[in-house]
């Protein structure tokens, strides 16, 4: 029983001091350092009495509530440069760089990185940015532009050599100074490097223009070599070709000159055999249609001569019944133009009675002179003429029946010339009712009756040995006397 307690109390005593060993044993990381305060240790290479202690890559004991336990990281790290400069020449410049540092690897530099950063270690890429930017500043401001471009290793050298007194009073080291680009915002790089620009342009133009020149000489003259080439070539197969079409052409045209032999003897026959088949249908039609046509044609020709002869014959006696109509008509017109005439000193009836008396007189002259017009037209030639003879013949003998004929047809203008002279009178009053429209009718026709005997008078004073009047003097129509204005009374 006692052995088994104190067994166990044994294995409880093993744990327990396991657990505390764990507490106390602390292992430092091979990219940092373990800074132990609380205790006065001496560190190899420090000065004594720092009253801390550094261990790198290894363990150690730490007492815990006695000493504090804190780690310095050993990574690198990195800052961008970005600076403002000024150079020895007064011209601004930016210098854009990047720095690489670390704390460095022995004791003193640990030591000097811990009393600054050991609780400030994400400031560390600031504070040396800060250092190198003052430093660049001081170097660039004693460089020239040229310096800078022609040699950066020796910016990038003279500002390491500068920082690096008091990068080692930080306990840092720099692994690396870059400088990346040299902006130039005022353009003097540029401009100092246009006339190198220029002239390497300028070599290169002439380079490519003698290149080009060389060129288009060596492609024409293999251009002027194909193109003989093809020439030549072109020449013997045009006169290979020429042969080989020459003997084809001469192949083709054998059989079509003997078929064309064979086709001429035939088409000379068939020729000859033509005439003679003409020759005796042009016999044929002489006889079948030529012979019976000309007799046929003298035969309508002897018939149409003898009808025209007796529409002439026809023609004639017409016109000689016609003129003999048309005396006989024209002393009935003069007749009954007499009766009219003393017809107007009666009233009412016999006004009315004359004036229909003088319309068909007037219709009768006007239907025989159109039926003799009408049949003289159809005459021809001879028959024509007589007409015309005939009618000198007959105004030679009665004058006055011609006259009477042409007042009779003239007669309704003569009336209405008469009768204008009360186209101007707009309210007529007649105090006797329709005796006085009786009598004012009857004066109008009496002018007219007036005119007629003026006509007479006229004819027989032209003409007193009875002669007859020239034609052009009866065609027109004889002029009504002026008209009397009747007197009308104002209501």
């Amino acid at each position: 029983m006692v052995v088994g307690v104190v067994a166990g109390v044994a294995v409880v005593a093993a744990l327990v001091v396991i657990g505390l060993f764990k507490m106390m044993w602390r292992v430092a990381e091979p990219n940092e350092a373990l800074v132990i305060s609380g205790s006065a240790h001496r560190t190899e290479g420090l000065e004594e009495g720092m009253g801390f202690r550094i261990v790198t890559g290894r363990g150690t004991l730490v007492l815990p509530g006695v000493q504090v336990v804190r780690k310095l990281s050993l990574d690198l790290n990195e800052t961008e440069l970005q600076v403002d400069c000024v150079t020895h020449q007064g011209i601004p410049l930016r210098v854009r760089g990047v720095v690489i540092f670390k704390v460095g690897d022995d004791f003193v530099s640990i030591a000097n990185a811990a009393r600054r950063f050991l609780d400030q270690q994400k400031l560390m890429s600031e504070r040396v940015h800060n250092v190198f930017a003052g430093h660049l500043r001081s170097i660039v401001g004693g460089l020239t532009v040229e310096d800078m471009i022609r040699d950066r290793e020796k910016l990038t050298g003279q500002t390491r050599a500068a920082c690096g007194t008091e990068m080692e009073k930080l306990g840092l080291i720099v692994d690396s100074l870059q400088i990346h680009e040299i902006e130039d915002p005022t353009g003097y790089i540029k401009n100092l490097a246009m006339p190198h620009a220029a002239a390497v342009q300028r070599d290169a133009r002439i380079a490519q223009a003698e290149a080009n020149r060389l060129a288009t000489e060596a492609e024409q003259q293999s251009f002027a070599r194909m193109a003989e080439a093809t020439r030549d070539s072109e020449i013997l197969q045009a006169g290979y070709q020429a042969e080989r079409d020459k003997a084809a052409a001469a192949a083709r045209q054998a059989g079509p000159l003997a078929e064309a032999a064979a086709r001429q003897e035939v088409v000379v026959q068939e020729t000859r055999v033509a005439e003679l088949e003409a020759h005796r249908r042009e016999q044929q039609l002489q006889a079948d249609v030529r012979k019976p046509a000309d007799a046929m044609a003298y035969e309508k020709r002897t018939l149409a001569e003898a009808e025209r002869d007796a529409r002439i014959s026809a023609a004639q006696a017409k016109a000689k019944e016609t003129e003999l109509a048309a005396a006989a008509e024209a002393t009935r017109v003069k007749t009954a133009a007499g009766a009219e005439a003393e017809a107007t000193k009666t009233r009412g009836a016999a006004t009315a009675a004359a004036t229909r008396a003088t319309g068909e007189a007037e219709a009768a002259a006007a239907q025989a002179k159109g039926l003799a017009e009408a049949e003289a037209a159809r005459a021809k030639g001879l028959a024509e003429a007589e007409a015309i003879k005939a009618r000198a013949a007959a105004l030679a003998e009665n004058q006055e029946a011609v006259v009477a004929q042409q007042l009779a047809e003239n007669w309704p203008e003569i009336v209405r010339a008469g009768a204008s002279a009360f186209g101007n009178v707009d309210n007529m009053v007649l105090l006797n009712g329709a005796d006085g429209m009786s009598e004012l009718f009857a004066k109008a026709l009496t002018m007219g009756g007036t005119g007629l005997g003026l006509a007479r008078q006229l004819l027989a004073s032209m003409n007193p040995n009875g002669q007859g009047a020239p034609e052009s003097s009866l065609n027109g129509v004889v002029p009504a006397p002026p008209a009397r204005k009747v007197p009308v009374e104002e209501k």
